[in-house]
């Protein structure tokens, strides 16, 4: 089966609805100010449906909101095996590695068991090459899938595919990245199809990114399918030490390396927040955040998003921000005829209300600001570490008038 994308009805509506069709969807408040803000789990998903290949017959949601509707693609393709191949003139073009030879590699590469439900794409599918199949060796069924694609070096994009996501966003129960001899860094995460944990089926990947570009995503499932299938067994079937036996291998690099040249090459993704990326979101969250509170937890380097767990001594909270530009266009739907606007001309709306993400007793608490130049800056706290979690203390550690002040402060400028 392909790639899943695990939807976020905000982040969905934050790219798809405000960027290209805002008014498809009705104005939901709680909605529209949390969109974009999860942007941990966004590289978790951005790993999944990333892959040159990943999700076919999908509606895919770019960075910057571009709604990617795939073809559809031939399941499998008969061709050359794995490999690269050369012919003699000045621009070779790449001998196609067929969707079949993806299979044989990745049976190859697993334990002895049986086979089956095999589908795959080759090389010189417009979707991309990917592979797919049901391995059991005897201890139960499992899905078992290879992706295969590019990622510009040095991206931003190529530092989150092998970087290890916040807690506060998504669970897991490990989740490691190392450097191989050759450069490439692997990232091996053991977490679950469903963030929620509403149904325990456990998703393992590994993520191989080489100094190249290549990248390979391997994952598996302790069942026969990612989702709606039974639990067929307590594990996947392939160790965190498999799993990188198998991303490791080079003939995942031979083929990616046989891919057209307008698929190999990585695309830039606009996005709504780049032109604020030059301000440092965690740090600045940080240095705005009151004296007296613990930080155990914060976010990475992406740009436009930040988000620290706090602690006052009477429980964790945690508080996320997103930096965007240029959302003057949306500023209606944003803004109600209720908002506040101040003497400088920005507006300012809040909103206090149930979390949205399923923890028992969790609230949200937002204000949300658009400057006269576009720069929005949205801010939410929780009465929780986690938006899924049970609530952790009565409210959320920081005030509506904290959450003011820090949005409009001139550091986000």
């Amino acid at each position: 089966m392909p790639f899943e994308q695990h939807s976020d009805p905000f982040e969905e509506r934050l790219s798809a609805g405000l960027r290209h069709a805002g008014s498809a969807f009705e104005t939901d408040r709680a909605a529209l100010v949390t969109a974009g803000a999860l942007k941990g789990r966004r590289r978790l998903l951005r790993r999944r449906t990333a892959v040159v290949g990943g999700a076919a017959g999908l509606a895919l949601v770019g960075v910057g909101g571009a709604v990617l509707l795939p073809g559809t693609g031939s399941a499998r393709q008969d061709g050359a095996s794995v490999g690269t191949g050369h012919t003699a003139t000045a621009t070779p073009a790449p001998t196609p590695v067929s969707g079949d030879a993806l299979i044989r590699t990745l049976e190859k590469l697993l334990p002895d068991g049986k086979f089956s439900g095999a589908q795959a794409r080759g090389t010189g599918e417009k979707l991309g090459p990917y592979a797919h199949l049901v391995f059991d060796d005897g201890k139960g069924a499992a899905a078992v899938e290879v992706g295969l694609g590019r990622v510009e070096p040095g991206s931003d994009e190529a530092r989150q595919v092998t970087e290890c996501p916040g807690k506060a966003f998504t669970h897991y129960d490990s989740c490691n990245t190392t450097r191989l001899s050759d450069s490439s860094v692997l990232m091996v995460l053991q977490g679950y199809e469903y963030p929620d944990r509403r149904v325990d089926t456990k998703w393992w990947t590994a993520e191989l990114l080489t100094p190249q570009g290549q990248h390979v995503s391997v994952s598996e499932w302790n069942a026969a399918a990612e989702k709606d299938a039974p639990i067929t067994r307590d594990q996947p079937p392939l160790s965190p030490t498999q799993l990188k036996h198998v991303a490791a291998a080079s003939a995942w690099r031979d083929a990616i390396d046989a891919m057209p040249s307008e698929s190999k090459k990585p695309t830039a993704q606009p996005s709504a927040t780049a032109t604020a990326a030059e301000v440092p979101i965690a740090p600045t969250l940080k240095s705005l955040l009151p004296k007296g509170l613990t930080v155990s937890e914060a976010s990475g380097d992406d740009p436009g998003f930040g988000y620290v767990v706090v602690d006052d001594g009477k429980g964790k909270s945690l508080v996320q921000i997103n930096v965007q530009a240029d959302m003057s266009d949306v500023a209606g739907e944003l803004f109600g005829s209720d908002a506040e606007t101040l003497p400088d001309g920005t507006k300012v709306a809040t909103h206090q209300g149930p979390g949205e993400k399923g923890g028992a007793g969790v609230v949200m608490w937002t204000v949300d600001t658009i400057r006269t130049d576009g720069r929005r800056v949205v801010i939410s706290a929780f009465n929780s570490g986690a938006q899924d979690t049970a609530a952790s203390r009565k409210a959320p550690v920081l005030t509506m008038k904290q959450l003011r002040e820090i949005a409009l402060s001139p550091k986000w400028l």
